[in-house]
């Protein structure tokens, strides 16, 4: 795993003070454009434009918003972008094709398809097509097992686990992760077992809780830091942390409120849970931007690893 380092000032200098406590809120908008300005730095150096190849099948409202953003940063990071818009019926043979293109193209470094898929579409056929390092999201199994084992010095991470983990650095510092006890509340494959094993490297004590735990608050209360990531709104509440804890929201829900307006929530209860941390992430501008920009960094370690191998070989 390649996270480019970070300068100390601005490792830290990203936090602001919430009015009614002292827990830092942490301000994953500028600790995400920290990164970004280092791909951008890592790639005038390196010399290269890295290629990102977005799919998207469909015309989910939410989903083309994700797209959007996710080339217009591309195209910021001075990379090629090439968005394949597809209508909702393409069937999987087709999405298998365009993939297999774009794992022979050279000109190509990194290749996303955006989820969900429209159902007569397997999505674990079509992950674990893309070539392992063009697998930019980090969900192919050779990633997923380089990271799992803890040989990630070639492996492409999954992007919102490894921004989390740079956000928890922002505020604690990396040597003082060692020996925490970091709790991770939900265990998908996108987020919460990439995140358990990227704090294990990191020599925290972990434990995962999921929807079979027994006495999950209890568990909860013992942890320095909570990751939470379950899609349900509100769901870890101030009962569940232990005063000082690092608490890290990954959840994005969309709720109605009483007066009839909808907006973001996390899956941590933020204005009761707040008095007692640390350190916390708003929902939204915390985990979100992290997650674009370290699509960008893997996109460029794609890239840079590409041009090593064809000088090599060359």
């Amino acid at each position: 795993m390649a996270i480019a380092p970070l300068s100390s000032s601005k490792l830290s200098a990203s936090n602001s003070k919430s009015q009614s406590c002292d827990a830092v809120i942490i301000d994953g908008k500028q600790v995400a454009a920290d990164v970004i300005e280092s791909v951008k730095s890592r790639r005038a150096m390196a010399d290269i434009v890295p290629g990102l190849a977005v799919i998207l099948v469909g015309n989910d409202a939410a989903s083309s918003v994700y797209v959007r953003n996710k080339s217009a940063k591309a195209e910021e990071c001075g990379f090629a972008s090439q968005q394949f818009d597809l209508p909702v019926d393409t069937s999987e043979q087709e999405v298998l094709e365009l993939i297999n293109s774009l794992n022979n193209d050279t000109n190509i470094h990194g290749i996303l398809v955006q989820l969900p898929l429209p159902k007569q579409i397997d999505s674990h056929q079509v992950i674990q097509s893309i070539a392992p390092e063009k697998d930019v999201d980090g969900f192919h199994y050779l990633n997923t097992g380089k990271l799992t084992t803890g040989d990630t010095n070639d492996a492409l991470v999954p992007c919102t686990p490894a921004g989390s983990i740079q956000l928890i650095k922002s505020v604690m510092g990396a040597s003082e992760l060692s020996g925490k006890h970091a709790v991770v509340v939900g265990r998908s494959n996108i987020v919460g077992k990439p995140m358990a094993s990227l704090l294990l490297q990191e020599n925290c004590t972990v434990t995962v809780i999921h929807s079979r735990t027994n006495n999950p608050g209890e568990i909860c209360r013992q942890a320095d830091i909570v990751v939470a990531a379950v899609g349900i709104p509100n769901f870890i509440k101030e009962g569940w942390i232990k005063q000082g804890a690092v608490v890290i929201d990954v959840g994005i829900n969309r709720i109605t409120t009483d007066e009839g307006k909808t907006k973001l929530v996390g899956d941590v209860d933020f204005e009761n849970v707040r008095s007692k941390v640390s350190a916390i992430t708003p929902v939204p501008g915390g985990v979100g931007p992290m997650t674009i920009s370290m699509l960008m960094q893997n996109t460029l370690d794609a890239a840079i690893r590409g041009k090593n191998l064809i000088t090599k070989e060359s």
